[in-house]
């Protein structure tokens, strides 16, 4: 542990063969930066691993989170039938999400009902550990990823940043270029038109990459867990879940994308332990349940005006 923070360094490699696909972004393609000489890649952003990480606590089988957090809070969101659309487990800005905020809560806008349990009074200084005690009987995970509540009409703009961060990069990453191309077994020439419609042959182009290493960083940051002024097993729960994120994460492997199936080699540290955490996390959340809510649903109708 280095100034409050845990550093995890994990090499990879792929589960099959030496190629792999890296995270691509729009007008962008993959991120290839690096001194002249040396190209690093980069696999998986951080927001990308946040979400993987999320989707440990999430069981879309049964529509609810794992049956090893059974007991601690989240926000459902639901149509007005009852049906389950999405959570805060799930939503890119988790409790901020806009099903939430424009949703309603025993008849109440979500963002009215949210603004009173975070406490926000205009002229009042903002209480960042009342803000946080909101959040963790809201949904504890939350708190582990980060949340930040981009309300122009509200006295104070929340926000929390992520408690956990990782990251995949490649060193030493060449590009191994390939192609194909799709066959249309009864038109051979396409007419104008046509290959949009999805007819005739269609050539592609494919870029994967080899590299010298992959690997995957987690830093954890205890220091920031403790400043939201929780009791020490709140505090712990957080530690937990982190563990048992990263821990059943990596337990499964990491299978990317169709294209990048990697798999653990060699762990710098202690990996967590995904099975014991999950014990740690239910004698926790005991000890502290007078910090936790209950489960709380929002029925939202979808796109509010606008």
């Amino acid at each position: 542990m280095t100034t409050g923070r845990t550093v995890l360094t994990v090499e990879l490699e792929p589960l099959v063969g030496t190629r792999f696909q890296p995270t691509g972004f729009p007008d962008l393609g993959a991120a290839e930066f690096g001194p002249s000489g040396q190209r690093t890649l980069l696999v998986e952003s951080a927001q990308s691993m946040a979400n993987r990480m999320e989707a440990t606590t999430w069981d879309d089988a049964t529509g609810d989170q794992v049956h090893e957090l059974a007991g601690l809070p989240y926000v459902r969101i639901v149509d007005p039938d009852g049906t389950l659309l999405s959570s805060s487990r799930q939503e890119a800005h988790r409790l901020a999400s806009a099903y939430i905020m424009d949703g309603k809560i025993d008849n109440t806008e979500g963002r009215v009902w949210l603004k009173d349990k975070l406490g926000l009074k205009a002229g009042v200084p903002l209480d960042h550990r009342a803000v946080a005690r909101a959040c963790f009987a809201l949904d504890p995970v939350s708190l582990v990823h980060g949340v930040f509540f981009a309300q122009k009409s509200w006295p104070w703009q929340p926000k929390i940043a992520r408690a956990v961060t990782s990251f995949i990069e490649a060193d030493g990453a060449q590009p191994a270029v390939s192609g194909g191309v799709k066959r249309d077994r009864v038109i051979n020439e396409a007419k104008e038109g046509d290959t949009a419609r999805g007819y005739g042959m269609v050539p592609h182009h494919r870029v994967e990459y080899v590299a010298d290493s992959i690997t995957a960083y987690f830093a954890i940051d205890h220091d920031q867990l403790h400043s939201y002024g929780l009791s020490e097993s709140a505090t712990a729960l957080l530690e937990a879940l982190i563990d048992f994120e990263i821990g059943r994460l990596l337990d499964g492997g990491l299978r990317l994308r169709t294209a990048c199936d990697l798999t653990v080699v060699r762990v710098d540290g202690t990996l967590p332990d995904a099975e014991q955490a999950a014990i740690r996390i239910a004698k926790l959340s005991g000890e502290c349940a007078d910090e936790l809510g209950p489960v709380t649903t929002v029925t939202s109708s979808g796109r509010s005006k606008g």
